[in-house]
């Protein structure tokens, strides 16, 4: 009997060891106001995910990052309450699979989902109580520009509430220069990037087969928007803007690491018709408080000349944090302080070596009468897993994509893994205020939020010389200081025969640049790799036999003699240098 009785307890505490599991396996883990819970919608999905929009019957569209030949779009579905999907559907693709390749879009319609590649917006007509869409996949706009992809290239949406539809055509470079993102070199003036990019078309929001052509130029001197939305209580255009990059890369004698890392400011714009806010001539100073010429232009860092004549944001951020989606909260279900606020997505910084990079973060703006009431606010952190935050790929996840559920509840995606939380509230929103926000604003001395100390938080080894240093301070923005790059943007030099393997082609891609999109193991890279002919060829020797000497890397050294023999038949061909085209085969 005594025997039957510790079997029944073991079981039983078996049992309740699994829903314990099972209970931690739900929960998002993520750190939010006081009254609030995440929850788990799904741990994974292969391809990752971006943008999101969920209907009124509580289905969630995802749009998947690495698209393949049959499948551009995931739904998910939870049938019986537990927030968990249970019903995960892929469907999409038509063997386009260069077309369905970065995301940046996913909207809900007058019965239709939208949603974006690099140069193509579709959409797909919605039946109530169906998963799938019906129909044909219809293209609504597609950017026909001969260049085709290029940096910034993507394709973010927003309604109005008179049938338009909005999307930005971003700059094709970092500050208009000529040769791109070169030390020293000023920027074109005018900027002919400006005609047809770098802004804000508008569009009919139910007319299909249009191309940039049948738009109208809404805004401008925008260098690229991701996080764009409209808000329904003033009925105006809103965006959280990318800022420029490289100011110590590019102009080592003006800037120092630290203000590299944290300028210039990624602007909240209230986009209205005609406005005009500065790139690429000028930059916001979120320390300073003020717009600045950008040293393309002859800035120091101080100097404002025509920059007082461009639109300044509602609000700076810190430079870098990556804004990727923005979501004004009509819905009920949370506390009065949330009620038509901006949250804000902020994907993470890939570029404030040698700094800790920074945001990784939900934030939030309280908004009153249409206009921003307070600071930003740390709604949701802990995506990272980790503190400090190295290198970019040392993060868990990355926040992108924000959609409110019929019920008032929130969505957020991830696209490292491909995760999505639920955020509800459950506390008394009676008793919502200062207190309960306490913990989050202590989160801000983290130091994915707080401003790095000049020398406490600098991470670069001390005395570095030769490759090591050249590559501290061109190559670790992008590639980071470990090597293994940032997802979707930067490959990784580890691992791939693009670093090892012939030498010649490596010295090229040095020399001359790459631009298009380039696959490393399973995974696609975007980011544009800028040439550095400027360097000579003993440190082109010096960076390259670094990098294929380290991370894990064992391949020769290049000597010098290879970098001029190369250099010297590039000139001696007569041919314009151009950048090296990267593949996805």
């Amino acid at each position: 009997m005594v025997s039957h009785i510790k079997e029944a307890f073991l079981l039983f505490g078996v049992a309740l060891i699994f829903v314990q599991c099972e209970t931690d396996v739900r929960d998002g883990g993520l750190a939010l106001p006081e009254g609030f819970k995440s929850a788990v919608v799904v741990d994974s999905i292969s391809e990752t995910v971006r943008h999101l929009a969920v209907t009124d019957d509580h289905i969630i569209y995802a749009k998947l990052r690495n698209a393949n030949d049959t499948a551009s779009v995931v739904a998910l579905q939870d049938t019986n309450g537990d927030s968990y999907a249970d019903i995960i559907e892929k469907f999409g693709g038509q063997g386009q699979k260069e077309r369905w390749s970065y995301a940046t879009a996913m909207r809900i319609y007058n019965g239709y989902i939208y949603y974006s590649s690099d140069l193509v917006v579709y959409r797909q007509k919605l039946k109530k109580g169906t998963l799938i869409p019906e129909g044909d996949i219809e293209i609504v706009l597609t950017d026909d520009h001969e260049h085709g992809k290029h940096e910034h290239i993507g394709k973010p949406i927003a309604f109005d509430n008179k049938g338009h539809m909005y999307v930005p055509f971003g700059a094709p470079s970092n500050a208009c220069q000529q040769p791109k993102r070169t030390p020293n070199s000023p920027g074109l003036d005018p900027c002919p990037q400006l005609e047809d990019h770098a802004g804000v078309w508008r569009f009919d929001a139910n007319k299909l087969g249009q191309t940039q052509k049948d738009g109208y130029k809404y805004a401008s001197g925008i260098r690229s928007l991701v996080a764009m939305n409209w808000n329904p209580v003033d009925e105006e255009l809103y965006g959280v803007m990318h800022g420029r990059d490289d100011l110590l890369r590019l102009w080592p004698d003006r800037y120092s690491a630290h203000e590299s890392a944290l300028l210039p400011s990624e602007e909240f714009m209230r986009i209205t018709e005609g406005s005009h806010f500065g790139w690429p001539y000028c930059y916001y100073d979120q320390i300073k408080g003020k717009k600045v010429l950008a040293p393309e232009y002859g800035g120091d860092g101080d100097i404002v000349g025509r920059c007082s004549d461009y639109e300044d944001p509602i609000l700076g951020f810190p430079g870098h944090w990556a804004p990727n989606d923005l979501l004004f909260y009509e819905g009920d279900q949370f506390p009065e302080h949330y009620k038509n606020g901006a949250f804000i997505t902020f994907h993470g910084s890939t570029n404030r070596a040698p700094y800790p990079q920074s945001g990784y973060i939900v934030g939030f703006v309280p908004f009153e009468d249409g206009k921003p009431s307070g600071d930003f606010e740390v709604f949701a952190d802990g995506f990272a897993e980790v503190d400090p935050i190295v290198n970019t790929k040392d993060a868990a996840h990355r926040p992108m994509g924000l959609a409110v559920g019929p019920d008032g509840e929130l969505y957020i995606s991830d696209s490292v893994k491909g995760k999505i939380w639920k955020v509800s509230y459950e506390g008394d929103k009676d008793e919502f205020g200062d207190q309960q926000l306490l913990a989050m604003e202590e989160r801000k001395n983290r130091s994915n939020v707080r401003t790095p100390d000049v020398e406490k938080d600098n991470l670069l080894p001390k005395n570095l010389i030769g490759g090591a240093k050249i590559y501290q301070q061109y190559c670790s923005a992008c590639h980071q200081m470990n090597g293994r790059g940032a997802s979707g943007r930067f490959p990784p030099l580890t691992k791939t025969d693009w670093v090892t393997g012939d030498k010649e082609r490596l010295i090229k891609v040095l020399l001359n640049g790459m631009e298009g999109s380039l696959k490393v193991g399973e995974e696609v890279y975007n980011g544009v790799m800028p040439q550095h002919r400027f360097l000579n060829d003993t440190e082109i020797a010096q960076v390259l036999t670094f990098v294929r000497s380290s991370f894990g890397n064992e391949a020769s050294e290049i000597n010098a003699d290879e970098v001029e023999k190369v250099r010297k038949r590039q000139v001696e061909s007569g041919v314009p240098i151009a950048p090296i085209q990267a593949t996805t085969e």
